[in-house]
């Protein structure tokens, strides 16, 4: 079984989204950043994706993850809903809406995925319930060198316990990125 590892970019003084709800801001150079080594390996990587409702509705145009979106592997919404019309699918990359919350969407992504990743790209509700169930590996933060002052934050949820995370890898990116990469320690890991 592959690790299960959630990925998030955020400003310096760590918000996800601005204070509209935007993340503009945050991916002012998408497509090199892209196209760069960490997030190719992490795509090379990925087995299956799980996220919350507020990221997957983020696209104009749901049916344009078919094709477009780095992750072209099953994904999983954690919903208490389901879109009015099911996204266009493909081969690879198939959508399944599960209500059951994030431990149930994670475990159903697990069997997707095989021995391969799971990330969980978001938002900060499904990142910090993972994080409270025990059910994250790696935590992996890409740093946008900008300070937003409000909108919305990552850990701002709370109910996290005190957790001394190990650096794993820290990589500097142009324009001032800083991709870190922390194992959570095996104690708060649960399977």
């Amino acid at each position: 079984m592959g690790k299960v590892i959630a990925g998030m970019t955020m400003s310096l003084d760590g918000f996800v989204e601005d204070r509209y709800g935007s993340v503009s801001a945050l991916s002012p150079n998408w497509a090199g950043r892209r196209e760069a080594e960490p997030l190719q390996q992490v795509i090379r990587d990925t087995g299956a994706v799980v996220m919350g409702w507020r990221t997957f509705a983020m696209a104009p145009d749901p049916d344009a993850y078919a094709g477009n979106y780095e992750f072209q592997v099953p994904i999983f919404v954690v919903s208490r809903r389901s879109p009015e019309r099911h996204p266009k699918e493909t081969p690879q990359l198939t959508f399944k809406f599960v209500p059951q919350g994030v431990e149930h969407a994670i475990r159903q992504a697990q069997l997707a995925a095989g021995d391969r990743d799971v990330v969980i790209v978001g938002g900060p509700t499904t990142i910090n319930h993972a994080l409270r169930a025990g059910l994250v590996d790696e935590l992996q933060v890409d740093l946008v060198p900008i300070l937003l002052g409000q909108g919305l934050r990552m850990f701002d949820e709370g109910g996290l316990r005190e957790t001394a995370l190990e650096c794993v890898s820290a990589t500097s990116m142009p324009g001032g990125l800083l991709c870190l990469k922390y194992r959570l320690p095996a104690t708060s890991v649960r399977r």
